[in-house]
């Protein structure tokens, strides 16, 4: 991998947007309306969730997709960062008086963290990042991240920082064509909610850190044993993971689980030059339309957007 630092990509891009294709919309778009608390808007077989009009999460409704197979490479978990940890308690607050469940809670050092699933399996990460200056840096500059178990009582107790509210989610199932204006604006998450990360299931952790390291330009931010990787823009302690964990074999398909992901680069020029680096080293790069769309060693579509 590639050290020249002046083909790494600067502080300000990020993620972007993540689609997943679903078999139903109303069996999902509920979950995430009540456990993220973004606003949803239809429109025919899609539904965007976001703040603000801005959309974080598509939901792309594919009822003859097949279920992602075993072996496929694909999402780990989408990871939604709350802007503090009263956010984060709140979130944990409606996950707990909702009909959901957490399947994980951790303390990363770095972040905390609450997991749970959708209900067609689709890993999901809510969390609030530690002040960066209690981030534990190890001797080469990366971060130390771990996986502590959560108190989740210390959490709770956060959400008192926030104006008392009711905890009684929307649970309403259908999504009729348009903005989701009706929704208790009280449910809702703050402003500055975003997409934190995106954490991927690889088949090849080198070929696929190799793509975005030396192609997309990201720095390796933190590694996790021998199968996992984290990877940043700038300093933040990551923006993507990547993991062999549970031994994929097989590149991701066009059925159910991750569609796409986006990536957001700070201008044109970066773009450019981002676009030039892939096809260099043998990646196809279609910049047709309003779109720069390539796909990674596992078969993941990766698009390109500027801020």
């Amino acid at each position: 991998m590639s050290s020249d630092t002046s083909d790494t990509l600067s502080a300000s891009a990020h993620p972007g947007r993540v689609a997943l294709r679903v078999g139903s919309l109303d069996r999902v778009v509920p979950f995430y309306r009540e456990v993220t608390g973004l606003e949803a808007t239809r429109e025919g077989n899609q539904v965007q969730l976001g703040i603000d009009g801005s959309a974080l999460l598509e939901l792309q409704e594919v009822p003859d997709a097949p279920e992602r197979a075993p072996e496929e490479a694909g999402l780990f978990h989408v990871a939604f960062l709350y802007p503090n940890r009263a956010a984060l308690a709140d979130r944990l607050a409606r996950v707990e008086a909702s009909e959901y469940e957490l399947s994980g809670a951790s303390d990363h050092n770095v972040s905390e963290a609450l997991y749970l699933r959708d209900p067609e399996g689709n890993g999901v990460e809510l969390y609030c990042d530690r002040p960066r200056e209690q981030w534990p840096q190890a001797e080469d500059g990366t971060v130390d991240i771990d996986t502590l178990p959560l108190d989740l009582s210390d959490l709770s107790r956060a959400d008192g920082e926030r104006p008392t509210n009711s905890h009684k989610g929307d649970d309403s199932g259908d999504i009729t064509e348009g903005t989701d204006a009706d929704a208790d604006s009280e449910t809702r998450a703050p402003a500055g909610t975003t997409i934190g990360h995106v954490h991927l299931e690889s088949i090849d952790l080198a070929r696929v850190e190799g793509f975005y390291v030396d192609g997309l330009g990201l720095r390796v931010r933190a590694r996790y044993g021998e199968g996992g990787t984290f990877l940043a823009a700038g300093e933040y302690h990551h923006h993507l993971g990547l993991n062999s964990w549970n031994a994929r074999s097989e590149p991701a398909s066009d059925g159910r689980g991750l569609a796409w992901f986006e990536f957001v680069l700070p201008g044109g020029e970066t773009l450019d030059r981002v676009a030039e680096r892939l096809a260099e080293r043998g990646h196809t790069v279609d910049r047709g339309g309003e779109r720069t769309v390539v796909t990674d060693p596992d078969g993941i579509e990766l698009r390109l957007g500027t801020a």
